[in-house]
């Protein structure tokens, strides 16, 4: 049996503390947030709700799922995420992407979409020196440090884990130069399996020693009617979208009854996957369920001593 860890990403704001406890008891091993400044539909900031996540839990994980890096000043974000990193006891996993999707946030933060790209790589560069340095110099296109050190740094040393998200080839590259670990989206068990390799064999050329952790995020909705599972998880991802989904549910979701849900998981496992983190693709009413469901059945079948429960 390949084995899985799962995060969970948290879809309501006004009730974080309690969501990430019930997640920390229900198995999980991340509890995980994402963000917009604006998007078709509510976001919140991920860095925020992550930080009331490591207050009120005490041993689960956290993931931003995903920082959107070119919308901030490098050093500024280096400050929040050893900020998180110390006070959550060194938990803190920082998923990052270079966003583009929804141009209006580019242009409301004074941030040039066609600038993100070279933006988010030389401020991952910028970070990592202040997370791992004292008296940082550094002249960039986006940054100046005139010998500067970051207090306190991150619990975690050398720096807290660092996700690359994405899908492009660009995405990739980024992921094998400063990547801990490979978080892709709306991917197929291919497209997984070819993405590792490329990424693997782009680490040599960086000199990266560490080895890489495979991972994905992946909308789910689970019901023991598939139809209904189906039904909830194209509406659900229509509207946050704005596009119809109705050919891409079987594809890039994880969508189905529990036997349905167990076997597609399988198919990433075999391609790689060993870290999934969870989004809910339904209605908010039946969000809850929905991750009891997958908690109840679905992670037991990718965890030692435990075996899932089909309904």
């Amino acid at each position: 049996m390949i084995e899985l860890e799962f995060g969970l990403s948290l879809r309501r704001l006004d009730s974080v503390a309690a969501l990430a406890r019930q997640a920390e008891a229900q198995g999980y091993d991340y509890v995980c947030a994402g963000e917009h400044v604006f998007f078709h539909g509510p976001t919140g900031n991920g860095l925020i709700t992550l930080a009331a996540a490591a207050g009120a839990t005490e041993h689960i994980r956290l993931m931003s799922t995903i920082t959107l890096l070119p919308l901030y000043p490098a050093a500024l974000l280096a400050k929040q995420v050893a900020a998180l990193d110390v006070i959550s006891g060194g938990r803190f996993n920082l998923g990052v992407g270079a966003g583009g999707e929804y141009p209006k946030e580019f242009e409301a933060c004074g941030v040039s979409v066609k600038e993100r790209g070279s933006k988010t790589d030389e401020a991952l560069e910028v970070m990592l020196r202040l997370w791992r340095e004292d008296k940082v110099e550094f002249a960039g296109r986006f940054n100046q440090l005139s010998g500067v050190t970051l207090t306190p740094k991150p619990v975690q040393t050398p720096n807290p884990p660092i996700w690359v998200a994405g899908r492009s080839k660009a995405a990739m590259r980024r992921c094998a130069q400063f990547g801990d670990g490979w978080l892709p989206y709306m991917y197929t068990p291919e497209m997984l399996s070819e993405s590792l390799v490329t990424i693997n064999a782009q680490r040599d050329k960086y000199q990266r020693e560490t080895s890489l952790k495979p991972g994905l995020f992946i909308f789910c909705c689970i019901h023991e009617d598939r139809e209904r599972a189906l039904e909830m998880a194209n509406h659900r991802l229509s509207l946050q979208y704005n596009q119809d989904f109705s050919s891409l549910v079987d594809k890039y979701a994880l969508a189905g009854n529990p036997d349905d849900c167990i076997a597609r998981l399988r198919e990433y496992a075999d391609a790689g996957a060993r870290t999934v983190i969870l989004g809910a693709a339904c209605p908010q009413n039946y969000t809850e369920e929905n991750e009891r469901l997958m908690a109840e059945y679905v992670l037991p079948a990718f965890k030692s001593g435990k075996s899932g429960v089909v309904i």
